[in-house]
C-alpha cells in the first residue's frame, strides 16, 4: 500500500482504468462471447470466473491545459455488477487484484477501481494494501461533478435550491454521504434515503447538528414523491427509481451504475429531467480505443480522477473506504479545474438533453 502522495522520476506518469461488464447482455455484445445470448445468466456468470482479467485497450492523447500529459490502459475484470455485489468477497477482491497487478505489468503507476469494483468488501483498501501501485476508487471527483450536475440542472429547469427538498439515494454509501454534506446547506430540505436506519439516523444527526432540515427514510417511493431534486447514488442492481415515484418539473440525478432510475422513467415522464451523472471532458486529443456508451473525450469522473491524479503525479492511494473528506473533495476539484476537465454537456438515457426537454418540464413545474 503506497503512502506516500507523488512519485519521483519520469514527468510521465501512467494510470490504469479496471472497468467490468454491468450484466451478461454486456458480455453477450462482444462477437467472441456471443454464445452468451443463447445461455442462462447464471451458466455464463459461472463460466467468466474461468476468464483471466485482460488488457482492453491503451488509452492515449491526454494532455492537461499545463501541458503534462499522460496515458494508460483499461483493464477488464471478468465478472457482472450482481457477481461483484452478491458473489463472495474473497473471491472477487482476489479477481479484483489481479486485475490490479495487470496494471502493475504494464506500467501503470495508479489505478482506478471503476463500477462495483470499488464497492467490494472494504472499498479498495485491501486492494491497495496488495499491491505496489496507487488505487483509488474516483469517488471524491465522482462526488463533486454529480452535485455540481444536479445544481446545473436544477437550474436551468428553475428550480431554486435554497427553496427546494432534495433527496439522496443511496446516502449512506461513500458517494451518498458526501453528496448530502455538500447539499445539505444548499438546499431548502433534504431527505435520505438507505436501507439501514441507524446508519441514517446517525448522518441526519450529524447535518441536524449542522443546521440542516433533514428528514429519513428506508422507502424510496417515501423519499421521491415530494423531492424537486434527487441524487441516486445506490449500489443496487437493478432500476428502482420508476415513473410513478417522481413529482412533476423534478431532476434526477442518476450517478449510479447500472443506472438506479428506470428506463421507463424516459419513455413516460416527459415532465421529469434525468441526466447521467458524472460526465467529464477531458482535455487533449483523448483516444480510449474503447466504446464504454459515451461520446468522444467524455469520461466518467472516477476515471477522471485516476488520470487527474496521474497528470498532477499523485501516484499514491487517493479515495479509499467509505469515508470522503470534503477537502478531498475539494481537492480534487481544484486538480480538474487545473487540468482543463470540466462537466461535460447533459445527457439522459445515452442522448443529449434539448432544450425542448428542459423547457418541458419548466412547463410541467408552472415555472
Amino acid at each position: 500500500m503506497l503512502l506516500g502522495s507523488e512519485r519521483e522520476g519520469a514527468n510521465l506518469h501512467r494510470f490504469a482504468f479496471i472497468i467490468h461488464p454491468l450484466s451478461v447482455a454486456d458480455v453477450a455484445r462482444k462477437p467472441k462471447y456471443r454464445v452468451a445470448r443463447c445461455l442462462p445468466e447464471s451458466w455464463v456468470e459461472a463460466g467468466l470466473r474461468f476468464v483471466k482479467p485482460q488488457v482492453l485497450s491503451e488509452i492515449t492523447g491526454i494532455r492537461s491545459v499545463t501541458g503534462a500529459e499522460t496515458s494508460g490502459w483499461f483493464i477488464g475484470c471478468p465478472l457482472t455488477a450482481r457477481q461483484l455485489v452478491q458473489g463472495n468477497v474473497k473471491r472477487n477482491l482476489s479477481t479484483i487484484i489481479a486485475c490490479g497487478r495487470l496494471a502493475e505489468e504494464q506500467g501503470a503507476e495508479i489505478v482506478g477501481l471503476g463500477a462495483f469494483t470499488s464497492v467490494v468488501g472494504d472499498a479498495g483498501i485491501t486492494v491497495a494494501q496488495a499491491l505496489d501501485i496507487g488505487v483509488t476508487t474516483g469517488n471524491s471527483y465522482t462526488v463533486a461533478t454529480a452535485v455540481e450536475g444536479a445544481l446545473k440542472a436544477a437550474e436551468m429547469v428553475g428550480i431554486v435550491p435554497a427553496q427546494a427538498r432534495a433527496a439522496v439515494l443511496g446516502a449512506t454509501g461513500s458517494i451518498g454521504k458526501v453528496c448530502a454534506r455538500l447539499l445539505a446547506p444548499q438546499v431548502g430540505a433534504l431527505t435520505l434515503a438507505a436501507r439501514r436506519q441507524a446508519e441514517l439516523n446517525g448522518l441526519a444527526g450529524q447535518l441536524t447538528g449542522l443546521g440542516a432540515v433533514v428528514d429519513v427514510t428506508t422507502e424510496v417511493n417515501q423519499a421521491l414523491h415530494d423531492a424537486d431534486l434527487v441524487i441516486a447514488v445506490t449500489a443496487a442492481v437493478d432500476a428502482i427509481v420508476q415513473p410513478e415515484m417522481l413529482k412533476p418539473g423534478s431532476v434526477v440525478c442518476d450517478v449510479a451504475r447500472p443506472r438506479d432510475v428506470s428506463r421507463k422513467v424516459a419513455e413516460q415522464r416527459q415532465d421529469v429531467l434525468v441526466i447521467e451523472g458524472g460526465a467529464v471532458e477531458v482535455p487533449g486529443e483523448v483516444q480510449f480505443n474503447f466504446d464504454f456508451g459515451f461520446p468522444p473525450r467524455t469520461a466518467y469522473a472516477c476515471m477522471a480522477e485516476t488520470m487527474i491524479l496521474a497528470l498532477e503525479g499523485r501516484t499514491g492511494d487517493y479515495s479509499l473506504g467509505r469515508d470522503i473528506s470534503l477537502e478531498q473533495v475539494e481537492e480534487i476539484s481544484g486538480l480538474a479545474r487545473k487540468h482543463g476537465f470540466r462537466l461535460a454537456g447533459f445527457r439522459s438515457f445515452e442522448r443529449t438533453v434539448t432544450e425542448e426537454q428542459i423547457a418541458r418540464v419548466r412547463e410541467a413545474a408552472g415555472r
